[in-house]
């Protein structure tokens, strides 16, 4: 790729780096990411890969901008409540970086359309706000085929992973959602705003070296955040030969209703 005077100065720190340099960059130019929620992650997520310079994001969220999101949700300011939050996040972009694309795509992930808004990217960075969506993205990214990078907040505390294929996936470590009302939300029990901004750049991180080969990827191993304790904590994650969607007999082929999307996290 042929960059311009202004692409040379815009992205000298990734080129200066001998794991990027110019054909790393030229890579990250021309890569799809899918952001799912321009929330509490969803929002540091988007903003690193735009000034990375993800070539195209696509952004899947379906709410608007609420006063009660702005602690947490740096995409957004108080001039755009009540606008879309694809179309909000799009603004976000197009002010930090004119090279990136948004693929704006209001509306909730399901059984009937998840799959196929999931084949035309590279890489999905998952920062929904509940187990439902949560369990249908990591389904849908499995049997596309497509690596899923997937973090979670509540209170003082977050966690990250990578799933990719010949890896464990989500449900090797939580096999089903929770019942409803089981688990506590971030409207019930409350999150700290910056947790959200902590475990968003770490997921970015981790985009950025999936799409480049770079590094050691967080496949089979689950960070544990505590912020209380300024405390990181990695767990190792195997396959489970017994899990319904990856393992040695699955009975997960398609993708099927998960229950109420009701708020979690985000």
């Amino acid at each position: 790729m042929n960059f311009t005077e202004e692409q040379i100065q815009r992205y000298s720190r990734h080129i200066l780096l001998p794991e990027i340099g110019g054909t790393g960059q030229a890579r990250l130019l021309g890569s799809r990411a899918l952001v799912v929620g321009a929330g509490g992650l969803g929002s540091p997520v988007i903003l690193y890969l735009a000034a990375a310079g993800v070539g195209t994001i696509g952004i899947v969220d379906d709410d608007v901008v609420e006063l009660s999101n702005l602690q947490r949700q740096v995409l957004h300011t108080t001039a755009r409540l009540g606008t879309p939050k694809v179309d909000s996040a799009a603004a976000a972009v197009a002010a930090i970086n004119p090279d990136v694309r948004v693929e704006t795509l209001r509306t909730r992930l399901d059984k009937d359309n998840a799959r196929a808004l999931i084949a035309g990217y590279d890489i999905v960075a998952d920062g929904s706000d509940n187990f439902p969506t949560r369990f249908l993205v990591n389904d849908a990214c499995r049997l596309e085929g497509k690596p899923l990078v997937s973090a979670a907040i509540l209170r003082f505390d977050g966690q990250l992973s990578t799933y990719k294929p010949g890896g464990p996936c989500y449900r090797c470590i939580f096999r089903e959602a929770p019942p409803a009302g089981q688990v506590p939300t971030c409207s019930s029990a409350g999150v700290l705003g910056a947790i959200a901004g902590t475990l968003g750049a770490l997921q970015a991180t981790e985009v950025v070296k999936e799409l480049l080969g770079i590094g050691e990827s967080m496949s089979g191993r689950l960070l544990i955040v505590d912020a209380l304790a300024v405390a990181f904590r990695t767990v190792r994650v195997k396959r489970d030969p017994g899990c319904p969607l990856c393992g040695d007999a699955p009975t997960i082929t398609d993708l099927r209703d998960h229950g109420s999307t009701a708020d979690a996290c985000g």
